[in-house]
């Protein structure tokens, strides 16, 4: 099955950042690697660039928010920073350590304003899915919120390590260190 202008466009823009970040993605780049023109980067994306990866960062957000949906329904939550972190691990030795996350490239992207606030929303809504998973496991709300913004600051964070270092071993320490605290977090087994 052969994908269209508008859908290689977005993945070209997800796959750039996460390579390159936002600034790197250039606007020939982009043309290049998704086999589009730039009509068909104006027709579907009427702003350019920026609409692009703005989209591409949404898109890619999502993603990820499936993924952390599915560890949190599908294992206990003692599981959760294993399968989340194992996850990163893996995907960043399948690149060589060449593809961080999209978001952070997205984040950073000062003057994007429109991508930055995409990126911004995409990690309001992994704080939320995950917080509200941390809740429904026993932690009060309010430390569920706090703790579900500290791992994914501190998994972002050794992501970024990881990839200036080329090991897992950053994510590693911070899957070690952050299940420590999640034990001290959540309630006896009985009680959940």
């Amino acid at each position: 099955m052969t994908t269209g202008p508008r859908a290689r466009l977005i993945e070209s823009a997800i796959e750039l950042v996460r390579e390159q970040g936002v600034a790197g993605a250039g606007l020939t780049a982009l043309l290049d690697r998704s086999k589009a023109s730039r009509n068909s980067l104006y027709q579907h994306f009427p702003s350019g660039k920026s609409e692009l990866v703005a989209t591409a960062t949404t898109i890619a957000g999502a993603r990820l928010a499936a993924v952390i949906e599915k560890i949190t329904q599908s294992r206990p939550p003692q599981r959760w920073l294993d399968a989340l972190i194992g996850w990163w691990i893996s995907a960043l030795a399948a690149s060589s350590f060449q593809a961080g996350c999209p978001i952070v490239g997205a984040a950073l992207a000062e003057s994007e304003p429109d991508v930055q606030a995409s990126a911004g929303a995409v990690f309001a809504d992994w704080h939320a899915r995950l917080g509200t998973g941390l809740a429904e496991a026993g932690l009060p709300a309010e430390e569920a919120s706090s703790f579900a913004s500290f791992v994914i600051s501190a998994m972002e964070g050794a992501i970024v390590q990881s990839r200036a270092m080329k090991s897992t071993q950053p994510l590693t320490d911070a899957q070690k260190q952050l299940t420590v605290l999640l034990d001290r977090y959540l309630p006896p087994a009985a009680d959940r």
